[in-house]
């Protein structure tokens, strides 16, 4: 039962962060979240209190790992304390669980800025819960890749926007406007093919937030 409420609360999330300019859907995603991370504490408890021996439950490692990714924000600390001293609660055999690692690379990932590799693990392993956990900062990696390259690249060599479409796993067309979100102006070779001047000064975060944009693949999660 505790599992089912945790799955609703979850896709609850990954729904409501699709309309969060309504103040009143922003509140009622609040509101979820915390009874989100009530409910995951309580199927912990749970697990813990029908534990026989060192078995692990079917999906204990997978609900595990959404812990772990509600904690990507540099500030999120959904229950209270560090992700590093909650570890060591966790047992061995989660953390060496597949759905356990695929967390913690994320995490790691989104911390260290490594937006290449953030991507394609998502891309690759994630399942359907796990990317409506990570969505709200799908965007945020982008932007910090754009920054990147922006700021990073040759001004005589435009970065073409089909090859960083694939690391950051948006539709072309998106991404273009992705790049105008952003402050950031895209224009097309002879060929037609849409490119990105680096080393533009107009680089900004919106003030209201990022659009939902597409995720190349998305389609293969929800069912």
């Amino acid at each position: 039962m505790y599992e089912g409420m945790v799955k609703f609360h979850v896709i609850s999330h990954h729904k409501l962060w699709g309309s969060m300019g309504d103040p009143n859907i922003a509140s009622t995603h609040h509101l979820n979240m915390e009874q989100l991370t009530k409910t995951l504490s309580s199927l912990f408890n749970l697990y813990e209190a029908n534990r026989n021996s060192n078995d692990v439950h079917e999906n204990e490692a997978e609900f595990h790992s959404l812990y772990v990714l509600l904690n990507l924000g540099s500030h999120s600390k959904p229950m209270g304390e560090p992700l590093s001293l909650w570890f060591s609660h966790v047992s061995t055999s989660i953390l060496k669980s597949k759905e356990m690692r695929f967390a913690r690379r994320i995490v790691r990932s989104f911390r260290m800025g490594n937006y290449i590799d953030f991507f394609h693990t998502v891309a690759a392993e994630a399942s359907y819960l796990q990317y409506c956990i990570m969505e709200p900062y799908i965007n945020e990696v982008r932007s910090l890749a754009l920054s990147y390259i922006n700021f990073g690249g040759y001004k005589l060599h435009p970065y073409p926007l089909f090859k960083l479409s694939k690391h950051l796993m948006i539709e072309e067309s998106d991404l273009e406007s992705f790049c105008h979100s952003c402050g950031l102006e895209t224009c097309a070779d002879e060929s037609g093919n849409k490119l990105l001047h680096t080393k533009q000064t107009t680089f900004s975060h919106p003030k209201g937030g990022f659009q939902k944009y597409s995720f190349l693949g998305l389609q293969d999660y929800e069912r």
